[in-house]
């Protein structure tokens, strides 16, 4: 009788839905934080020293410093979530470890956080709210508390892949017209489906647009590609929303921008230097600011578990996961 193959360790660096770690630990021998409590440096060494498989989410640091203890067993990271410039690629796979993620499940819901902040921030949606709940409400008035108009509007998204396509079409049905920039131009059926319009040229495209969607990850060549530079481009009665990551946009440059009016507000789910939030931009009324919940589903964290799962089974059981980043060694 064959022996019966030994189960991956696995360690998970945060809580994660009920049903997940659930099915993880009927899975695989599972180490689970059910206290939630982020993962330091030495924790994280330890866990790669000993584990099979890492499950690591964006608040936890992958770099060299904790790759260079990795034990003889460690073959695999299998992200909780999509983007990756946490984890140190290059490294990893200089060790031969595959690295995946879980692409797909969170367009839908980041592409109606990004249109609820698009709809929101000119229409002054939660300063009204503020406003009421302060006393502040006398009765309707001709002359107090107007926004911007949406339908008729230039949105111009910064990064049109699966998610700027997702933002598209909802904005599209806002009446609102499309132009977007890309390293890569779109297939011609997304364009005419979106009826949308390629800018070559962020530059130009930022002059002209009312609102700037952010849905570009974050690489090196994507840090402050909404520089000062670029920023002072942007219209004044222009709105800026991202809920793609803190560090495309130079922080500072946008708090003096929007502090002297010279962009008319923003919405930002994500900041440079989560989770520390600028001090200087809670102190504004024309911008929205939420804490990270562009994907914050809870189908969408099932989804996300649904293809850790898989992956680490697919590795586990000696074949290529369906997410890789990075293929290491099987």
């Amino acid at each position: 009788m064959p022996t019966p193959k030994k189960r991956p360790l696995v360690i998970v660096t945060r809580k994660l839905p009920d049903p997940i770690e659930t099915r993880m630990m009927e899975l695989f021998d599972t180490r689970l934080n059910l206290a939630d409590k982020p993962m330091g440096q030495a924790e994280l060494i330890e866990a790669v020293k000993t584990a099979d498989v890492l499950v690591p989410t964006i608040t936890d640091r992958i770099d060299g410093s904790i790759l260079a203890h990795a034990g003889p067993n460690f073959r695999l990271i299998a992200n909780f979530g999509t983007g990756v410039d946490h984890i140190d690629l290059a490294g990893a796979r200089q060790r031969g470890i595959t690295v995946t993620n879980t692409p797909g499940v969170l367009t839908e819901d980041t592409a109606d956080m990004t249109m609820a902040l698009i709809l929101a921030v000119p229409r002054r949606l939660v300063e009204g709210a503020n406003a009421l709940r302060e006393g502040k409400f006398e009765g309707w008035s001709p002359t107090w508390m107007l926004g911007q108009r949406i339908w008729g509007k230039r949105l111009g998204i910064i990064g049109m892949g699966r998610i700027g396509q997702a933002v598209a079409r909802r904005a599209k049905a806002f009446g609102l017209s499309i132009h977007y920039h890309n390293r890569k131009r779109v297939h011609e059926s997304i364009e005419q489906e979106l009826e949308a319009t390629y800018w070559e040229s962020l530059d130009q495209m930022l002059a002209r647009m009312d609102i700037i969607s952010v849905n570009c990850p974050h690489t090196p060549a994507t840090f402050h590609l909404l520089s000062a530079r670029r920023l002072d481009l942007i219209p004044p009665h222009a709105y800026i929303v991202n809920t793609a990551r803190g560090e495309v946009i130079d922080e500072n440059a946008l708090v003096r921008k929007l502090r002297k009016g010279e962009i008319a507000g923003a919405g930002l789910d994500v900041f440079e230097h989560e989770p520390a939030v600028n001090p200087k931009l809670l102190e504004l009324n024309n911008v929205l600011l939420i804490p990270h919940m562009g994907s914050a589903t809870l189908e969408g964290r099932i989804d996300m578990g649904e293809k850790v799962i898989i992956n680490i089974k697919t590795f586990a059981d000696g074949h290529a996961p369906p997410d890789r980043v990075i293929a290491g060694l099987l």
